[in-house]
């Protein structure tokens, strides 16, 4: 179904110290990908039911407009030039126009009205879905912004989802659920207390969160928020790797 999350790279200053990170944490294997292109092979991240996503250097024009390290998710678009002529029209930006990579599909980075970036990308052909509640599977995308109802309107016309839910934070205001056939993540509002711009943390499904914070801890990684419980019974905590990229664990509740 399109407006799945499909995909999920990394761009970073140190691809192999990343791949020996993510591989330690949350056991990725990782792949060249075959017949890559361009100045350095690909590389994929591959859990147990295959593959989920890259990791690449950071290209040279991110880092002059002062990106560091990041994730960036990919999203299945229908019609890739339709997409981005929506985002255009609803006062996104296009930081990288359509695409083509030869053999995969047609991609674009983009920017919602509120400054988030994500990939929307027209696969060539179509991307069986996982299980997302297995480990090492991406299973939750979650948008941190400056207008939470603002954001479900735009990716509602750009990507054709849904608000599935709405949880009352008390202060904090609404958390959204959104997707489609089934929830893809949530948004929600940054509260003062947050200073950083508005993006998209990416959750990676582990068994054990206390144990994946302890391997993670060993490699140099950061606790930033968490361990904690969040709704359904489940718990997340939000680090930074090695290189500086922002990521987030979530597992089953204590005692689970």
């Amino acid at each position: 179904m399109s407006g799945r999350f499909v995909w999920h790279e990394l761009m970073t200053t140190d691809p192999k110290g990343a791949m020996a990170f993510y591989s330690h944490v949350v056991g990725w294997k990782t792949e060249p990908f075959p017949d890559s292109v361009g100045p350095e092979p690909y590389t994929m991240w591959v859990g147990s039911q295959g593959p989920i996503g890259g990791v690449m250097t950071l290209p040279d024009d991110a880092k002059k407009m002062g990106a560091p390290p990041h994730w960036m998710g990919n999203i299945d678009v229908p019609d890739l030039d339709a997409a981005v002529a929506k985002v255009k029209q609803l006062g996104g930006k296009i930081f990288v126009p359509p695409m083509a990579i030869p053999k995969v599909g047609r991609v674009s980075v983009i920017a919602d009205p509120q400054g988030a970036s994500v990939s929307l990308f027209q696969p060539e052909q179509a991307m069986k879905p996982h299980d997302t509640d297995k480990q090492g599977e991406i299973s939750w995308n979650e948008l941190i912004t400056s207008d939470a109802p603002a954001a479900t309107k735009f990716y509602a016309a750009v990507c054709g989802w849904k608000v599935l839910d709405e949880m009352d934070m008390g202060p904090a205001g609404k958390y959204y659920l959104y997707g489609g056939d089934k929830a893809y993540g949530g948004m929600m509002t940054k509260t003062p207390d947050m200073p950083m711009p508005p993006t998209w943390v990416y959750y990676i499904q582990v068994d054990d969160l206390d144990a994946a914070i302890a391997r993670a801890n060993e490699k140099s990684a950061k606790l930033m928020v968490g361990p904690m419980d969040v709704p359904g019974g489940t718990r997340v905590a939000q680090l930074t790797d090695p290189q500086g990229a922002h990521f987030a664990l979530h597992g089953p509740g204590k005692g689970k």
